[in-house]
């Protein structure tokens, strides 16, 4: 645990990324080879089950702290994070034991099954043993909220950098289903067990966003042009007799699309397809919306399934009569998954990517702005000799994107962030004109500099009117200029409408809060894309 929490410290205090990459690379050389796969695990979002609530472990932390209630809530609200609140007002321990990560890991799995006086007795032990910086591992364990800056590809490259093994084996390695009880580290970093399970997905290949004009790459016939879809990007994989569904955020969600599990049938034994899902009706892409009320559902009923059909858009075939074929160039996969999709029965819901015929960038430019009469985002441009490799490759799949759209907004609430940002105020939430009346539309929490989050931080100190625990009001004086991708109706908002992926796009100094855009110019803009 020690040299773990050391590990959390050293990666929390860089920002740059070859301190993180030499971090890494030090714990895989010198932690207990017991503890890797589960360092692993708790990086790539596989987090143990939650053994007990929050409820009582604030108040277990209030009773041992001796301090009132008020007090702790006050912490709280300062510093930002619950685990490491409790970390820092628990007494000093009275003594330390040594015991290493997967111990801890496995003892607190044991407690789903314990009473709470049992479950208490444990947790005040393990408290009464553990440094403050071992603690707030420990409490991150306990509540299984634990994110890290480590993304998978950093998390990849320091492995691959440490083990000499491939970097595509050890992506591949580390997705899907595997336990870190049952595994070696040598193991899982050298894909030895990848072949052994039907489900297993291959890593997601991923695209940069084109950051000059298109006319840099070159000759347009050395590119493939397609629709950027906004939905969920998938998975489907077909291995002896059996049918997955993945979403590229790793999880198997084949029960939430029945719609697709006529391809048990219908798809060749070890084949791999690559996709977005999306709602389609009679042949045309709905908004995302309407998609939404089909996701994290764990039963679909009538209702839902004739709302909200679902439909798979297919980008690639990665797998074929059992082959692993991403190696293959785009050109030729194209033509295999071409031939596929064309042999399926239901071609309404199972359909072929459309690609974009163009004989001049100029003319790609123009088809690009007409994206959203189709709820599309943009265009997808792939190198016709590209294979699909893992996670992104600089030069080989670029996005286009539309412009999003943007409304300027005044700020009227403020909160302090998590981790780094615990001192400062950084979530924030806009809102737009009513009438009379300011009404909120979005909350964000990026797209100001460092610099502008300690202006806007020392302006919410000064103008704060009230508060509500850890939120302030504050004097609806800044006007911020707020980009997103698309708006809908929405029953869970008072206005009514849902901005998606709102982000701060610039600060308006330049406007006073009299010129911020009004609720009937968003429900203009929706009326304009239904």
């Amino acid at each position: 645990m020690k040299r773990f929490a050391q590990l959390i410290q050293e990666l929390e205090l860089s920002n740059k990324t070859t301190d993180k990459m030499e971090a890494l690379v030090n714990y895989f050389n010198e932690a207990n080879p017991l503890d890797k796969p589960y360092v692993i695990a708790l990086f790539t979002g596989k987090r143990p089950k939650r053994p007990i609530t929050t409820t009582l472990i604030k108040q277990w932390a209030i009773e041992l702290s001796n301090i009132p209630e008020w007090l702790f809530t006050e912490s709280y609200h300062s510093v930002g994070d619950l685990s490491e609140t409790i970390a820092l007002v628990l007494p000093p321990a009275a003594h330390t034991v040594e015991k290493p990560l997967h111990q801890w890991i496995s003892e607190l799995a044991n407690l789903q099954s314990q009473t709470d006086e049992q479950k208490k007795a444990y947790i005040l032990t393990a408290w009464n043993s553990l440094a403050t910086q071992e603690r707030f591992i420990f409490n991150k364990l306990i509540s299984g909220n634990f994110r890290i800056g480590v993304s998978n590809k950093m998390l990849v490259n320091a492995i691959a950098k440490q083990s000499g093994n491939d970097t595509n084996k050890i992506m591949h390695s580390i997705m899907g289903k595997w336990q870190p009880n049952q595994i070696s580290y040598e193991e899982l970093t050298s894909g030895s067990h990848v072949n052994t399970d039907n489900s297993w997905p291959y890593p997601f290949c991923l695209a940069y966003a084109l950051d000059n004009e298109p006319e840099q790459l070159g000759d347009t016939n050395l590119w493939q042009a397609e629709w950027k879809w906004d939905g969920i990007r998938g998975q489907i994989v077909k291995r002896n007799g059996e049918l997955f569904i993945w979403s590229r955020g790793e999880e198997l969600v084949t029960e939430q699309f029945p719609e697709l599990h006529f391809l048990k049938d219908e798809l060749p034994d070890g084949t791999v397809l690559d996709g977005e899902i999306l709602a389609v009706k009679n042949g045309m892409v709905l908004p995302f919306s309407t998609l939404q009320q089909r996701l994290n559902r764990k039963t679909i009923n009538k209702s839902q399934l004739d709302g909200a059909p679902i439909g798979f858009y297919s980008y690639d075939i990665l797998e074929h009569q059992t082959i692993d074929i991403r190696n293959e160039p785009l050109s030729n996969r194209r033509a295999l998954l071409e031939k596929l999709i064309t042999s399926l029965s239901t071609k309404q819901i199972v359909l072929l990517s459309p690609t974009i015929k163009f004989n001049s960038w100029n003319e790609l430019a123009t088809i690009r702005e007409t994206a959203r009469e189709i709820n599309s985002e943009g265009i997808m441009l792939k190198h016709q000799d590209s294979i699909f490799h893992a996670g992104r490759k600089r030069g080989d799949w670029w996005k286009w994107k539309i412009n999003p759209y943007t409304v300027d907004t005044v700020m009227i609430y403020a909160q302090k962030g998590s981790g780094r940002r615990a001192n400062f105020y950084t979530d924030y939430t806009f809102a737009v004109r009513d009438g009379d009346k300011l009404i909120t539309i979005a909350k964000a929490y990026s797209g100001l500099t460092d610099k502008e989050i300690k202006e806007v931080n020392s302006f919410v100190n000064k103008n704060a009117i009230e508060k509500f625990g850890p939120v302030r009001t504050v004097k609806p004086e800044l006007v911020f200029e707020i980009a997103f991708e698309g708006i809908a109706e929405s029953k869970r908002h008072k206005a009514g409408l849902a901005l998606r992926f709102p982000r701060i796009a610039r600060w308006r100094k330049d406007k006073k809060a009299d010129e911020i855009n009004t609720l009937d110019d968003l429900r203009q803009l929706l009326n304009a894309n239904s």
